[in-house]
């Protein structure tokens, strides 16, 4: 261990660039042997200057013996900041590990929207002794967002919220917030929200604006222009994407009254949007979104398997469609040489088409009104591309195998696979969507078959009818 605290290596700029933001291995190797040698003091000095993001990267890249022995070393200093930056598989072994007495000390600290994102996965008896641990009021607060639906805004809101009457001007929207105690305004806010006698949130008022305004002006006339109310029970992607599209910091959630109960800042709604792009991407390799690398071997097989077996049902529809012409192929090897070459084409054509689209419907691009043109521009790049390829393919196959026809046959086999790809990668998605089936975790099985599908059969069925 001592060798790992001692090596160092030499870095270039370049390198160190793509490392600007990764925990330092001297430092892990060392806050390792720290715990490897029970040197509390040690620890606690190694991790002090760390972001709770950090420690919560360097408790899941450690194995877990030496992650329960750092948290059990670490003791009363564990922040829940570090919880809730945890991935959720690491973070229930992390608390099963602290004692009562921490794991109190570690969610007063937190707010209430990060309480809930802290305990909605846990056992119940985890949530029952974090929610033991928080006073009366701030429990209240906690299971009140917990009866909202599971990834809504009620469960992504915080509780802690800075309203003023409409009537109020600046002088006594400071002297409020002066006169507040501590514990009872949020940790960070953005925005005074601005509410009508029935508690109804009218406006919003930026800190910036009401620390440079003079007392006497009324808080009316600085709102923000603007201004979105989020339901409580609106989906939380949808939240993430008003967030993104309106350049919001922080907006008020109402209940289905439209009272305010809650806000939503911009952090949390980010965490949402990378939470979604992250998952777009693993379902379109066929994984679940939640996997994570922190998964064990059981529940990574688990979550694969599914996905596996619908592949291996269309590499089964594709192969009963080679199976059609095993008379041509017995009688020009040639096809079995290149008809690989066609599928992997309209395959990685329709991935891209099938990637573009899939992004599109995410971040509500693609709607009724430019669908069709979006298909045409696809199917058109597919025949450009494929005109292209067909050419080259259709030299190789003359050079290659000297005959003309089977040069003539895989140049119209590229074309109409690369067509259908274009085509498929984008109608599959939508179709999916429209009939309510997640197209970034559906679309890539069917896509591929049509691609094999189509491709062995063009490419088969034309050399069946030219060649013999």
């Amino acid at each position: 261990m001592l060798d790992q605290v001692e090596a160092t290596e030499t870095a270039s700029p370049e390198d160190e660039k793509d490392q600007s933001y990764l925990l330092d291995q001297k430092t892990v190797a060392a806050i390792l042997y720290a715990v490897e040698i029970d040197d509390r003091e040690q620890l606690v000095e190694l991790m002090e200057p760390l972001h709770a993001a950090d420690i919560a990267d360097l408790l899941e890249q450690i194995s877990s013996f030496e992650r329960m022995r750092l948290v059990r070393l670490y003791d009363r200093e564990f922040d829940g900041e570090i919880l809730s930056e945890l991935d959720e598989s690491i973070r229930e072994e992390v608390i099963a590990v602290l004692t009562p007495q921490v794991l109190s000390e570690a969610v007063r600290e937190l707010d209430s929207d990060d309480v809930v994102d802290l305990i909605e996965d846990l056992e119940e008896d985890q949530q029952e002794t974090i929610l033991k641990a928080l006073e009366e009021s701030d429990r209240a607060a906690v299971q009140q967002a917990l009866s909202w639906p599971e990834y809504s805004a009620g469960r992504l809101m915080q509780r802690e919220v800075v309203a003023a009457p409409e009537h109020w001007n600046v002088g006594q929207a400071i002297d409020y917030l002066r006169a507040t105690p501590e514990d009872d305004l949020p940790a960070q806010f953005y925005h005074l929200v601005m509410v009508d006698p029935r508690f109804h949130p009218v406006g919003n008022i930026t800190l910036g604006k009401l620390m440079r305004s003079k007392r006497a002006t009324p808080l009316k006339d600085l709102l923000e222009d603007t201004f979105r109310i989020i339901p409580a029970s609106q989906d939380e992607g949808d939240v993430a994407y008003a967030f993104n599209q309106y350049h919001l910091i922080s907006a008020p959630v109402v209940d289905d009254e439209g009272r305010l109960i809650g806000v939503i800042t911009i952090d949390d709604a980010m965490a949402v949007l990378d939470e979604e792009h992250e998952e777009d991407i693993l379902r379109l390799a066929g994984v679940d979104g939640e996997s994570t690398l922190s998964d064990s071997v059981r529940a990574t097989t688990r979550r694969r398997l599914p996905w596996l077996a619908v592949n291996l049902g269309t590499a089964i529809a594709a192969s009963i469609v080679i199976s059609l012409f095993e008379d041509a192929i017995a009688q020009v090897v040639a096809l079995a040489v290149l008809m690989p070459i066609v599928a992997s084409m309209g395959g990685n054509a329709g991935t891209q088409s099938l990637t573009v689209a899939v992004r599109a419907i995410a971040t509500k691009d693609l709607t009724g009104s430019n669908v069709w043109r979006v298909i045409r521009r696809e199917c058109l790049v597919g025949l450009i591309n494929g005109a292209v390829f067909a050419v080259v393919m259709g030299i190789v196959g003359i050079i290659w195998f000297g005959s003309p026809a089977l040069g003539y046959v895989i140049a119209v086999a590229m074309v109409v696979n690369m067509v259908v790809a274009g085509l498929a990668g984008t109608g599959i998605p939508i179709i999916l969507e429209r009939i309510g089936v997640d197209p970034a975790l559906a679309s890539g099985a069917f896509v591929t078959t049509v691609t094999d599908v189509v491709g062995f059969f063009a490419f088969l069925g034309l050399a069946a009818a030219v060649l013999l």
